[in-house]
């Protein structure tokens, strides 16, 4: 069996800095278009993994306000409000310019940067956590392990990093990814290959568990996701992982 799922297209880094420059301006009502048919908007997503975020930080960290976090791949830094005041510092980093700029006007409190889809401006084991949202299916195939790698050399020993992707195991996940213009150059990750990927590159605990089986709205209904979550059906899926201490 294949271990991703690809459109036909292929792509470089520079083509996604380039895509994401002209969606920038309207990348959350691009997005909304391709998820009307879920009932739900980009927001509501955004508050899941948010509190996933928080959740997994909490978990693994005895002081989360004093940690220095990573949004790997931020865009438009639609996570960022979110995430305000949790940690003693945020930083946002992002191959297209154009959502940086967006995203540094909206969101005074973090610190972004720009960088070239290669070589990350920041040196060895600069954050307690990283974390990537749905950013690695932007990545071309051919760098994913470079990529993970980059982030494993900024994460700090011991540090957490986290990753949330699409999961091309659930039917209405494919078809929003073959419907979304932003998502026309896609390739899905299987889990099984992540974690394969994070193992080679050093990561410790490499972990992944399915989310959004059902709309995780209210007590219950999480409380049901949370349970569906080692079944391969939810709509998207986080893996963590941990640089081991020296």
């Amino acid at each position: 069996m294949n271990e991703e799922i690809s459109t036909p297209r292929q792509t470089t880094q520079e083509k996604v800095a380039e895509d994401f420059d002209g969606w920038a301006d309207s990348y959350v009502e691009t997005i909304n278009q391709a998820i009307a048919f879920t009932g739900r908007g980009h927001a509501f997503y955004v508050d899941i993994k948010c509190e996933h975020i928080m959740r997994l930080a909490q978990r693994h960290f005895t002081d989360i306000a004093s940690l220095r976090v990573l949004d790997l791949g931020c865009g438009i830094g639609a996570y960022h409000p979110g995430l305000k005041a949790r940690f003693q510092e945020l930083h946002g980093v992002e191959v297209s310019a154009q959502s940086v700029k967006l995203a540094a006007r909206r969101h005074s409190f973090v610190r972004y940067s720009t960088y070239d889809g290669s070589r990350l401006p920041y040196g060895n084991g600069t954050f307690s956590m990283v974390f990537t949202m749905g950013v690695m299916h932007h990545v071309p195939p051919l760098q994913w392990s470079s990529f993970v790698a980059e982030a494993h050399r900024v994460t700090a020993p011991g540090g957490l990093m986290l990753v949330f992707e699409n999961n091309p195991y659930n039917p209405l996940m494919q078809y929003f990814v073959r419907t979304c213009e932003i998502d026309k150059d896609a390739v899905l990750l299987r889990p099984g290959k992540l974690r394969r990927i994070f193992a080679a590159a050093g990561f410790t605990d490499v972990y992944t568990r399915t989310i959004i089986s059902v709309p995780p709205a209210g007590r219950f209904l999480t409380k049901v996701d949370w349970l569906l979550g080692t079944l391969p059906f939810g709509a998207q899926y986080y893996l963590s992982a941990t640089k081991k201490p020296l």
